[in-house]
């Protein structure tokens, strides 16, 4: 189910929201025009939700999610068909690899749980209450008595400590780099946790904290959570890993004693009794699967099999329903990343040459039913977005440290991704990337563009065959100005390790955008993470200027602020050429099984839209569960 434009990697801070306190006083004093002394400053404020800015859309009283059926009933199966493989059932360590779907939620959870209906607000999970001030200088969380693990052990303060400690030194990069900006922590009784934020000018970092998941103190040690990626976890979620066939097979089984069933923000999720999850290196073969049944429901990411590929019996009497689904939200970028830490990529505006040469008219034609839209923005139809705004008079200020970090025309919001004349042999383009590239140093020689006597040439790793199709067609037009891109295909693991390991020249990067973009920007563009293995720098960008944009963006107070603050990082990265821009698409192409339903109401913001696990689906009653063949090896086979 993930595939070609489908990250298996999940960024810690994917979710995100906060509630700001009241200014109460210190409002009133500035009204006065006098300055509001220390002692008046805003009060502490104990919420059963935060948010990021403004308040949470909730009340205390709340029932459920707005994309959550209340009423859903419980129990069945659900098949689902996930594209790739896995080596690990650990989604947190540094050694990770290829993660396993289905855990973070279903199995793990957090303090908090994001409701997607809103830019990033949390409301109360395992943790009943938070506390915090409008300085956000500490954060405190109130556990719920009733949280338990699945094996019947308690959660308390104490899992939370060993968690944070352990993610703190043994975490991913984006966790460590985050937990390190505490102070201190403790907890004053079984069920508080305190945290001191003094000075770590962050107002997203409480935020953070409360997506952090909370692991088993009593069942995990640091060895085994370091070594033993395959360990069947035990976490507090609604559902228990029963089955592991490595790198074939998952199944996730409710836990019938499930302490948060109840809870406002888990009512109508989460309604299957049971998940399984089929791998397969074979994309033909999962969609021949549901064709046939195995597969209760798919997202297709191919053009042309949207177009004419669902046009088989089951669609036409109705038992299989296709659906457009709009994505709301900023679109995040995809594209070639280059990886900076190489010397040929040193200089932007070979970089930018590069770009130049990826041909999307042709492209989107030719290969994808011209269903996409070039992507121009790494927050694109968004307000987020700087494309087609000049920069605001705030922006300028805030720019004005780095003259030099933004071109003129990315400044007046005029620049988009060059466009080809469709036929696939446009001439200007390629004379216009080899002036760009002479003034770079390179020029063509016998057939070649070269520098110091040194022909240009790179690698473009992918990891599935979409992959490889897309680049083959960039590496011919590469060629077309003297440039050899060869393109090697690996497997998924050894893709995951590559990447994180930086283990390349240019590969397909996903940087999934969110409404309210924040702490994840430092592991994407922050210079402290280039060099962090693991991290989701990829380009391996180093920039003073993008350091001071992602710290403006985080000490935004108001929206105003936070606005400027992400259009001018936009601006910042459009202007580094990091990365050749891809497309993306407007909708989630969607099918499913009529034996399962979601709700009429769909969450305004998240990606995909129901997850990995289909949290808010769930069986129709009077639908027979199926009856799989016991051996579809021919469908899930692991060949590829």
């Amino acid at each position: 189910m993930r595939r070609f434009f489908t990250s298996k990697i999940r960024l810690f801070a994917a979710a995100r929201g906060f509630c700001v306190a009241a200014p109460g006083l210190a409002l009133a004093f500035a009204l006065f025009g006098g300055p509001a002394p220390a002692q008046q400053a805003a009060p502490a404020r104990i919420s059963h939700a935060i948010a990021m800015h403004g308040e949470p859309a909730l009340g205390p009283d709340f029932d459920h999610l707005p994309y959550a059926n209340p009423d859903a009933p419980k129990g069945g199966v659900l098949h689902l068909g996930a594209m790739g493989a896995f080596d690990n059932l650990n989604p947190y360590g540094v050694n990770a690899g290829s993660t396993a779907l289905g855990l973070t939620g279903p199995v793990y959870e957090s303090l908090m749980a994001r409701s997607y209906d809103e830019p990033f607000t949390l409301y109360g999970l395992i943790a009943q209450t938070v506390e915090t001030n409008d300085e956000r200088s500490f954060v405190t969380f109130r556990l719920n008595p009733a949280a338990r693990f699945s094996d019947g052990a308690p959660v308390t303060a104490k899992d939370v400590l060993f968690t944070f400690n352990l993610l703190k030194s043994r975490g991913r990069p984006q966790q460590r780099a985050a937990y390190s900006l505490v102070k201190s922590i403790d907890s004053p009784d079984d069920h508080t946790v305190h945290y001191d934020l003094a000075g770590a000018d962050d107002r997203e970092l409480p935020l953070i904290l409360a997506l952090m998941p909370v692991l088993p103190a009593h069942a995990l040690s640091e060895k085994r959570f370091s070594e033993e990626g395959l360990a069947v976890p035990l976490g507090s979620g609604p559902y228990r890993v029963a089955e592991v066939k490595p790198g074939e097979k998952l199944v996730l089984r409710r836990d019938p004693n499930y302490w948060a069933k109840d809870l406002p923000v888990m009512r109508g999720l989460y309604n299957f009794d049971e998940v399984d999850i089929d791998y397969s290196r074979d994309d033909n073969s999962l969609f021949e699967a549901f064709k046939a049944g195995l597969i209760d429901y798919r997202e297709e990411d191919q053009p042309h099999r949207w177009i004419e590929g669902y046009d088989f019996s089951a669609r036409r009497d109705g038992r299989v329903v296709v659906e457009s689904l709009p994505l709301g939200g900023p679109k995040g970028m995809q594209g070639f990343a280059f990886n900076t830490r190489r010397a040929i990529f040193a200089d932007p505006q070979l970089r930018e040459a590069l770009a130049m040469m990826f041909d999307f008219e042709w492209i989107n034609a030719n290969l994808y039913s011209n269903l996409y839209t070039r992507t121009k923005s790494f927050f694109d139809e968004s307000e987020l977005s700087s494309s087609g705004r000049p920069a605001s008079a705030a922006e300028r200020a805030l720019l004005a440290p780095y003259p030099r970090a933004v071109r003129d025309e990315i400044m007046e919001g005029r620049w988009a991704p060059p466009r080809s004349d469709g036929g696939g042999r446009d001439r200007e383009l390629p004379r216009r990337a080899l002036q760009l590239a002479e003034t770079a140093g390179w020029r063509l020689h016998d057939g070649a563009l070269s520098r110091d006597g040194k022909a240009l040439a790179f690698e473009i790793l992918v990891a599935n065959r979409d992959q490889e199709r897309l680049a083959l067609n960039y590496a011919g037009q590469l060629r077309r100005i003297g440039v050899e891109a060869r393109v090697r295909e690996v497997d998924e693991v050894q893709y995951q390790r590559r990447r994180q390991r930086f283990d390349f020249d240019m590969i397909v990067g996903l940087w999934q955008a969110s409404a309210s973009p924040g702490n994840e920007q430092r592991m994407r563009w922050g210079g402290d993470s280039a060099e962090q293995e693991a991290s989701y720098n990829l380009a391996g960008a180093k920039s003073p200027a993008i350091d001071a944009m992602i710290a403006a963006l985080q000490g935004a107070r108001s929206k105003e602020d936070f606005l400027t603050a992400a259009r001018a990082l936009d601006r910042v990265l459009l202007s580094g050429f990091y990365v050749v821009p891809l497309f993306h698409r407007t909708d989630q192409w969607v099918a499913y099984w009529r034996r399962i339903a979601h709700p009429k109401a769909l969450p305004h913001y998240g990606q995909p839209l129901f997850g990995d696990v289909l949290e808010s689906f769930w069986r129709v009653p009077e639908q027979p569960l199926l009856e799989r063949p016991k051996t579809p090896a021919k469908y899930f086979r692991q060949s590829g």
